[in-house]
């Protein structure tokens, strides 16, 4: 399988001060990449050397988003000349080229990530640069390339061209078939299969140390699949997407970091280093929690060296990818966009984005058969098919001048709303304001955490005099946002949206001392969300929303409603989902204890008959669960239970639910239970049996003592005979 090839530079034609060539060789957010020197002489030319002799697949380049070549030669070659020059290119095999976009379009703002496909074998590949797209930002005339990336397959065979039919032969004779249909579509069935670890946009968007960690996990899941431990693959594929949106913001967080820096605001950089610490220990500690992770995964930066591409690795290796994080030896005037937008916006779209072309002789577009007919073969062009959207950058205004590249609208702000959007939360911007909005609205899942947390703030800030009416206003759109948000499948929107909804309940109402109305108003359109995000399919989000529902349940101020608890006793729906099912009564056996049936909302009769009803279900968890609740329930209350259940006799203990019920009754009474009571009886009857044995045995010694005493009587009554006496002579 395909696999990232890591590589190094042997040489360049020349390079503008703090933008080498060998920066290149590093692929994370933050770097700078390649830029050619000032009103330089053109075609400029860059060679790598592959770590191994492979067969390149595909090649990826991430283009500046102004300083931008018309056009990019590749060649190929297995070896250098001994004494190497810089254009002199015998031994090197032209491959053809690709055309790059003058991003007029997107006003220089987007930077076109260009997927090649070749099909070629050698351990050294050369770029070359020609002259650039004329624009108002490219002052200097330069061509930059920000990162490479090499796809490819380890060239082992010493005939390339019996490649295919080896590899065909060994398949017969091993009864695979990879031309199965069954198999189409497939990663197994498909040889060429290339991970989504080992895409450029994935290396360049994300925290070097949590991509590691992704690799690693990658790994482990595909040898539970082999395994056949699918709950175990099931939980680190949900752990490995949760991880990519970590990686992406503490992506952002460094670039942050490293602008900070370079405007030399050093308070924001410590800020924004100590958010990243805290969010990244919180990542962290979450996957021990759930032992997803070892210890020495997870080393500090400062313990893991930079090490270029060349000693990189991919899932395919043994070798751990290196974290980056570190301070790097190249300048910091320049940063890569920190990460890809979710849902890039309609407007984003346009040539100036990934494309893909094919260099290898599979392709056989009808376009490109008919153009070949008139063009050499080493000067063919390939058409591009879009795939995947550009992240908007904003251009370079002048050397010094740095900024955070946008994500969606302008520099660093959110999409506009759409129309959709504004007819829905009308009332929350006439009161919040645009910008606040349009953040919770964002398709990037890191603005509407902001929004969230921008809003708390501003409800943190409100003074104690402000009016009544714009009190209300404020907490009742703010609760409209954070319904919303509560539906959000991203863990830290998700997780801002709980933290706003606490501090209103426990702060804000009583800081401005607004009614129980509006407390009511809070739990009551947020109850019913959260109860449905305790049936989400991530475990993680159903504990989450669990917890603060039993949480927010004690609260003095939502305890005296007695809302949440009449939620709680709710007949579970037929078509319910299980997970929800077991966290309703999950929360109300632990409510329960802690609430009583004491006026606080739950009451003998709600409780019994939603138990009562809940020892149908379907689950075995929600059954047990109710059998639990029952007998806590008689341990208080006892005769009052037993008018909700059926009475005590055969026919209902044939149940074995009921006769657990009945049982458990027994044993909190203290009266011995229908086992016990067997056990007593058949210990009795063992009892009576030894008795009767031992008399038994007691007889059967008489009897044969009487056998002896009548045979020795019988030994004394036999005949006994006598000798006369001879009489004597005088």
């Amino acid at each position: 399988m395909p696999h990232k090839i890591g590589f190094v530079v042997v040489s360049s034609s020349g390079h503008e001060d703090g933008f080498s060539a060998r920066e290149l060789m590093i692929h994370a957010p933050t770097v700078s990449g390649w830029r050619s020197p000032r009103f330089c002489q053109f075609p400029q030319e860059i060679v790598l050397q592959m770590v191994e002799r492979c067969r390149i697949r595909k090649l990826q380049l991430l283009a500046h988003q102004y300083m931008i070549p018309s056009k990019v030669e590749f060649y190929i070659s297995e070896s250098l000349p001994e004494y190497f020059v810089p254009y002199q290119a015998e031994r090197f095999r032209r491959l053809g080229y690709i055309s790059l976009c003058d991003n007029e379009k997107t006003g220089c703002k987007a930077r076109e990530l260009k997927s090649v496909y070749v099909d070629a074998v050698g351990q050294f590949l050369k770029l070359i640069f020609h002259e650039n797209h004329v624009n108002k930002y490219n002052i200097y005339n330069q061509v930059a390339l920000v990162a490479v990336n090499i796809i490819g397959d380890p060239a082992d065979f010493s005939d390339e061209s019996n490649i295919t039919s080896r590899e065909k032969l060994i398949d017969h004779y091993l009864g695979h078939n990879s031309e199965d249909p069954a198999l189409e579509g497939t990663c197994t069935g498909k040889s060429d299969y290339i991970s989504p670890l080992d895409d450029l946009a994935f290396d360049m968007y994300q925290d070097p140390e949590v991509a590691q960690i992704i690799r690693k996990l990658d790994e482990r899941k595909r040898e539970a699949v082999q395994k056949e431990r699918y709950d175990y693959a099931k939980k680190l594929k949900q752990a490995i997407a949760d991880l990519q949106k970590v990686g992406e913001r503490l992506g952002r967080y460094e670039v942050e970091k490293r602008c900070a820096v370079e405007k030399e605001d050093y308070d924001l950089a410590k800020e924004k280093k100590q958010q990243m610490e805290r969010f990244r220990s919180q990542v962290y500690e979450q996957l021990q929690l759930h032992s997803l992770v070892d210890g020495e995964l997870m080393r500090r930066p400062s313990d893991l060296p930079a090490q270029p591409l060349a000693h990189s690795a991919s899932p395919h290796h043994q070798q751990p990818m290196p974290s980056l994080l570190q301070e790097e030896s190249a300048p910091e005037s320049r940063f890569a966009e920190p990460f890809l937008q979710e849902k890039p916006p309609a407007h984003a779209l346009g040539p100036s984005q990934h494309s893909t072309v094919d260099l290898s002789p599979r392709a056989t577009d009808l376009h490109l058969k008919t153009h070949l007919q008139s063009v050499p073969y080493d000067e063919r062009p390939l058409p591009a098919s879009r795939k995947q959207p550009a992240v908007a950058l904003e251009p370079e205004k002048s050397d010094s001048d740095v900024s955070e590249a946008p994500r969606g609208g302008a520099a660093g702000e959110p999409e506009p709303l759409t129309e959709k959007a504004l007819r829905e939360a009308g009332p929350a911007v006439d009161v919040l304001g645009e910008s606040l909005v349009a953040g919770a609205y964002s398709k990037t899942w890191s603005y509407r955490e902001d929004a969230l947390l921008a809003l708390y703030k501003r409800l943190m800030e409100t003074p104690a005099g402000t009016a009544k009416e714009e009190l209300k206003s404020m907490l009742r759109t703010s609760i409209f946002l954070v319904r919303r948000a509560l539906r959000d499948i991203v863990t830290p929107v998700f997780q801002a949206s709980l933290k706003l909804l606490k501090m209103i309940i426990t702060q804000y109402i009583p800081k401005h001392k607004l009614s129980k109305l509006e407390t009511a108003h809070c739990v009551e359109r947020t109850i019913p969300v959260l109860l449905t995000r305790t049936g989400d399919s991530s475990a993680r989000l159903r504990v989450i929303a669990s917890n603060f529902i039993q949480e927010m349940a004690l609260f003095k101020e939502v305890r005296s409603l007695q809302i949440i608890p009449s939620y709680l006793v709710q007949p579970l729906k037929a078509n319910s989902s299980n997970h929800l099912a077991m966290s309703q009564i999950g929360l109300l056996a632990r409510l329960l204890k802690d609430l009583g049936t004491g006026g606080m909302g739950f009451t003998i009769d709600n409780v019994m008959k939603f138990s009562v009803s809940a020892l149908e279900h379907r689950v075995y968890e929600v059954r047990e669960t109710a059998v639990r609740v029952i007998l806590d329930m008689y341990k208080q209350h006892r005769a009052f239970i037993l008018e909700y259940l059926p009475p005590d006799d055969n026919t209902t203990r044939k149940n074995v639910l009921y006769k657990t019920i009945f049982e458990g009754f027994a044993k909190i009474d203290g009266r011995p239970t229908e086992a016990e009571i067997r056990a007593q009886k058949k210990a009795a009857t063992e009892e009576a049996e030894k008795r009767k044995k031992e008399e038994i045995k007691a007889l059967q010694g008489q009897l044969a003592a009487l056998k002896d005493i009548q045979a020795e009587a019988q030994v004394g009554k036999a005949p006994v005979s006598f000798t006369p006496a001879r009489s004597r002579m005088p």
